[in-house]
């Protein structure tokens, strides 16, 4: 079955770096636009960046310039860079494919928290 396994979150202060990865397994990771989401308590879970098969990209407002998602399809790995952390990026993040019709895979990981404060 589709798995998800994500990493390299931490607690960070304003301005700081962090690299999330995700480790995908039960898929040909290739064939799929992939996709970074994150969740705050009480929110729904949200979009944030998208990395298609030919690696074109598309970030939300809120991110753009700071964090850059990139891809190993011979890895089955999902990265995304995170620069300038602020406080507002503080949330869990998870990866899974950005499949039509804005659905994905039912199977989520256990995310990764990050948490950006002074």
């Amino acid at each position: 079955q589709v798995q998800f396994v994500e990493s390299g979150g931490g607690l960070v202060q304003p301005g700081e770096s962090l690299t999330l990865s995700c480790a995908a397994s039960g898929l040909i990771f290739r064939n799929f636009n992939m996709a970074w989401f994150r969740q705050t308590p009480g929110e729904e879970r949200e979009l944030v960046a998208v990395i298609r098969k030919l690696g074109d990209t598309s970030y939300i407002e809120a991110i753009k310039g700071r964090f850059t998602i990139s891809r190993d399809n011979a890895k089955s790995a999902l990265y995304l860079q995170m620069n300038n952390l602020k406080p507002e990026d503080t949330a869990v993040y998870f990866c899974n494919a950005a499949l039509s019709a804005g659905k994905t895979f039912d199977s989520w990981g256990q995310g990764t928290q990050v948490t950006v404060s002074s």
